[in-house]
Formats: structure tokens, C-alpha cells, sequence
């Protein structure tokens, strides 16, 4: 199961598209908070995370959910350059523009090292 947050709308719709069509069962969450909430309560293989929102950024996030739920894989999506430090706490960045292709790919990569052989 997958969880995208992000604050823009068109890009949790071409998150969720693009997932549900591989098979994934897929939550969104408009905002940081929202997802923080659902990532603390439901189990999640991968979180899918925008580095810039407004109530509070993609490292602070994923630092909390790594407290909360060190099990699961945090991948940062970001329109710009990712801090050193965001890049050590998360599993993957993927740069929004020009390489929004390789989601799917990575994302998959991720969870197969992660299932048992």
C-alpha cells in the first residue's frame, strides 16, 4: 500500500494513476499534516513525499515518520534540490521535473528488495 502526500492535487491525481495502474492500492493526503495522521495509523510498504509544502516541509515529515514507522520506505519527490541531510533520512529522490518517469521503477525497486525472497 502506498501513501502520496503532496499539496498539489494534479500531482497526487498522476500519483495515483500511475500507481493504481501497476496494481498498488494507493491513499493520498493533500497536506503534510493529513498524511502524517493516516502514515501513524495505517501500515504503509512506501510514502511518497513532496519536499516543499506549506504547513511544514518533506524532511520534517519524513523524520517523523521514520520515528513513528522506521519500516517504511520514504521516497522524496521534490521540484528542487534536496538538502544533504533530507537525502541521508529518506530511501530515494526523485526530482519532479524530468525524471518523474522513473518513479514507478524506483518505487517498485524499493518494495521488491523489501519483500522477503
Amino acid at each position: 500500500m502506498l501513501l502520496c502526500i503532496d499539496d498539489s492535487q494534479a500531482i497526487l491525481e498522476y500519483e495515483r494513476s500511475l500507481f493504481e495502474t501497476s496494481g498498488y492500492i494507493v491513499i493520498t493526503a493533500v497536506s503534510a499534516s493529513q498524511g502524517l495522521r493516516l502514515a501513524t495509523i495505517c501500515r504503509f510498504d512506501v510514502v511518497l513525499l513532496d519536499y516543499h509544502m506549506p504547513e511544514m516541509n518533506g524532511h520534517q515529515v519524513a523524520l517523523e515518520i521514520r520515528r513513528v514507522r522506521p519500516e517504511t520506505l520514504v521516497v522524496m519527490v521534490s521540484g528542487s534540490e534536496i538538502p544533504e541531510e533530507t537525502r541521508q533520512l529518506v530511501d530515494a529522490v526523485i526530482p519532479k521535473t524530468g525524471a518523474f518517469g522513473d518513479l514507478l521503477p524506483i518505487v517498485t525497486r524499493l518494495c521488491d528488495q523489501m519483500s522477503p525472497v
